[in-house]
């Protein structure tokens, strides 16, 4: 590698010409820590690691998830990617798509593929309808297996949950502190695990913050895509909402799309807060308030989990559950309370 090559990738790691020289060269006296942000810079600027520098795989790992469309997915699967990429295994990512392989038949692709265990994210162990036998016979064989969005009390296996009722408790708090007294709930189908503490944190905190005990119309139920959203704040807002929690960030944006229709601004009219902190989510118009999913919390703590498993940690059904923040920025604001 030329001298002028060492300079950039010195300079992008922060470290000196020679120090990139010696871990180029394999040599040793430079830290762990040291190595990595010479080999961080090295993948970022575009050039091919040296051979002696590939770092032989410990195995392969699974790594099932829904469609990438919504950009929850693709954030959790690099953040998961990159943890595994340092615990030296490799990830094998299948995407569910309607109308394509079911995560029964990836499950089967990845046992004939030897992998040394699997990462479920938002799958059918989220879904109470699904049947859980298919968790069971995989941990029966002894495979590890972690499940992340989703708890099944049936299956013995570690879970990784973001706290959704918590999460409802901030968005719904924080529209009343705005003075919205009429606060609506906009999410997916009822059978999925993350929708049902939804609809309990929502529950609770309508009865504690404005002692409304039915809130059963302040309720809608949808798809989780824009269009879903839209379905679902629109007959919200029908019914004289003015808060809405919806139950991910492509929700709000069909949320925010419904309230325009009718002719309503957001934040002037209608406020509305999300759920996720998707990329990108910060550029909308306006900017959307959302409650943020510690992703690379949970991401690690999957990794970190799934490979205690392979080390020979008992697998029992345990639930990490990790705290939520709400962020706030241009999609929510006074309410009628306020401007009276």
């Amino acid at each position: 590698m030329n001298n002028a090559r060492l300079a950039d990738i010195a300079a992008q790691a922060g470290v000196s010409e020679a120090t990139v020289s010696r871990v180029l060269n394999g040599k040793a006296g430079v830290s762990a820590a040291t190595r990595q942000a010479v080999l961080t810079a090295l993948d970022l600027m575009g050039y091919e690691r040296p051979q002696r520098l590939r770092q032989r795989s410990n195995g392969l790992i699974g790594l099932v998830t829904p469609e990438l469309d919504n950009p929850i997915f693709p954030a959790f699967a690099q953040a998961i990617e990159r943890a595994l990429t340092q615990h030296g295994y490799t990830p094998i990512l299948c995407t569910q798509i309607p109308g394509g392989a079911p995560e029964d038949e990836f499950t089967e692709m990845l046992i004939d593929r030897g992998v040394s265990g699997i990462v479920f994210v938002s799958g059918l162990h989220a879904d109470i309808t699904a049947r859980m036998d298919r968790y069971t016979r995989l941990t029966d064989r002894g495979l590890p297996i972690v499940l992340v969005d989703g708890y099944n009390e049936a299956i013995p296996a570690p879970f990784i949950s973001p706290d959704d009722r918590l999460a409802t408790r901030l968005a719904v708090q924080h529209l009343v502190d705005l003075g919205h007294e009429r606060v609506g709930l906009a999410l997916g189908q009822r059978r999925f695990v993350p929708v049902i503490r939804k609809i309990e944190g929502f529950r609770q905190s309508m009865a504690q913050l404005l002692g409304a005990t039915d809130v059963s119309d302040l309720i809608q139920h949808s798809l989780f895509t824009v269009e879903g959203g839209q379905a679902a704040a629109g007959a919200l807002i029908d019914r004289g909402c003015t808060g809405l929690f919806c139950a991910s960030d492509l929700m709000a944006l069909g949320a925010i799309r419904a309230a325009r229709e009718r002719g309503r601004s957001v934040p002037g009219d209608v406020s509305v807060v999300g759920f996720d902190d998707s990329p990108l989510i910060p550029f909308t118009d306006p900017p959307l308030t959302t409650v943020r999913k510690p992703i690379a919390a949970m991401a690690s703590a999957a990794v970190e989990t799934l490979v205690e498993l392979i080390g020979g940690t008992p697998a029992k059904n345990t639930e990490l559950v990790f705290q939520p923040e709400l962020v706030v920025r241009g999609s929510t604001g006074s309410g009628p309370l306020v401007n009276r």
